[in-house]
């Protein structure tokens, strides 16, 4: 075999023993739940999962500077994949227990199946008496304030998957599907670029994607799934279709609409190509009117979320609460953050659509790195306070490494138990670490790895 000096060989143990680790791991996060809870049981039962899961992503982190450092034999790849198919079948031998969301996703799919518009009602509404699921119900989050928040692409997968079968298993298992989807289309991309396939695990082998997509079966999955959908599209010049994944993606979480520039640019001078945004927009336009006829409230409980989460005073933007600790923040500080951010965000939406051109070749590895930087910007602008927020950080990594976005996506874990009594302390164990490592890649001109990483191919 022939390989490059700076990317020596390397056998795969380290590579079994590193993914035997991480699927015992995952099944000592499962054991940690306490059965019947429809959380984690207790504070021990939660500092243990937490444990579980932080040496997991320490292991993981170890694995990922071995697959980016040193390329792996063909061979690699089946264990790769073996290893990653493990975790999600452990995850999902116990239920869902470190959110309820998939609750409401289960129930939104009972209401339209029963003919009702879901974003008419709240569920505790007692127009929708006769709908309690008493496995179903009782543990839906934010039940008799809150319409739903989420938007007309998500709200048409929970419908699909209820109609099948009004279970959370079967919810988590579509989930599944997207998740699988995903790791597919990476591969492929990755062949594509001519890199290493095992750096699929970046995406696979991530302890926070395991447990919050498949594991909690949070709906991120089919964002998920979508963007790499529309980077598989793109890169094979198809901008109608990946329009309409990235639609797809938008109105299953309103956030990749900040992705939209890594994929929509300038051909040349003041040319352009209108396919995408039109495929969007007509999109979004005919699946919002299916749900039109509730007015203004087919945005659901979308403004109420952004002020309960902190989002429109500050509070919730851990920036500005640690800053608070330093000076006394004017109570408009919140305001004047999120003009700030809307400002910054749209700066780098015009510096990517309109200063830099489309790149002659469609390479997946220029679209990933650009969807990293997006989702990342957003990411540290809101600063979510739940993990799975960081879930879809992972899936550009595989083709456009970056040390900051994949401590990002992996260590937000520690999100799920705050052992210090103090959210700002907790947050600055994630996020400090991520401004070092982000220094270091900037130095680097935004890459841990030179592109591209050849994969490994018997000389004739």
């Amino acid at each position: 075999m022939t390989l490059p000096p700076t990317l020596p060989t390397s056998r795969p143990r380290w590579l079994a023993l590193a993914g035997i680790c991480l699927l015992l791991l995952t099944l000592g996060g499962l054991l940690s739940h306490a059965p019947g809870a429809i959380d984690v049981g207790s504070p021990g039962h939660e500092a243990a999962f937490t444990a579980f899961g932080c040496a997991a992503v320490a292991i993981y982190f170890a694995v990922v500077l071995l697959v980016l450092h040193r390329a792996q034999p063909r061979i690699a790849i089946w264990l790769v994949l073996a290893v990653a198919l493990g975790m999600r079948l452990i995850v999902l031998a116990g239920p869902p227990f470190r959110s309820s969301d998939i609750y409401r996703y289960v129930r939104d799919g009972e209401v339209q199946n029963a003919g009702i518009n879901p974003y008419r009602y709240v569920p505790a509404d007692p127009a929708l008496q006769t709908l309690r699921d008493p496995a179903i119900y009782p543990h839906i989050n934010r039940a008799d304030y809150a319409h739903t928040i989420y938007p007309p692409a998500a709200q048409l997968l929970f419908r699909a998957v209820a109609a099948i079968s009004p279970t959370t298993l079967t919810m988590r298992l579509a989930m599944l599907g997207f998740d699988l989807l995903a790791i597919l289309i990476v591969l492929r991309l990755l062949t594509v670029a001519g890199i290493d396939p095992a750096r699929v695990l970046i995406y696979a082998w991530n302890p926070l994607v395991v447990w919050e997509l498949p594991g909690n079966g949070h709906v991120d999955a089919a964002a998920i799934g979508c963007i790499a959908l529309a980077l598989l599209a793109w890169t094979r010049r198809r901008d109608g279709w990946t329009g309409a994944a990235l639609a797809a993606a938008v109105l299953v979480k309103f956030l990749p609409l900040a992705l939209v520039p890594a994929f929509w640019r300038r051909r040349a001078a003041w040319r352009w190509d209108w396919r995408l945004p039109v495929v969007m927009l007509a999109i979004t336009i005919g699946l919002y009117a299916l749900y039109a006829r509730v007015g203004w409230q087919v945005f659901g409980f979308l403004p109420g979320y952004t002020s309960e989460e902190g989002l429109g005073n500050g509070q919730g933007i851990f920036w500005l609460d640690a800053l608070s600790r330093l000076i006394t923040l004017p109570p408009y500080a919140g305001r004047v953050w999120l003009a700030l951010v809307a400002i910054g965000l749209g700066g780098l939406a015009v510096w990517m659509m309109r200063i830099r051109p489309q790149p002659a070749a469609r390479d997946p590895v220029v679209a990933a790195r650009d969807i990293g930087i997006l989702a990342c910007a957003m990411v540290i602008a809101i600063t979510p306070h739940y993990p799975w927020y960081f879930a879809w950080l992972a899936l550009p990594g595989c083709l456009a490494p970056s040390a900051a976005i994949i401590w990002l996506s992996a260590a937000a874990f520690l999100q799920n138990h705050d052992p210090f009594g103090d959210y700002t302390v907790q947050m600055a164990a994630i996020y400090l670490p991520f401004l070092a490592l982000l220094v270091v890649d900037l130095k680097r001109r935004g890459a841990t790895i030179p592109h591209p990483a050849p994969i490994l191919r018997s000389t004739p």
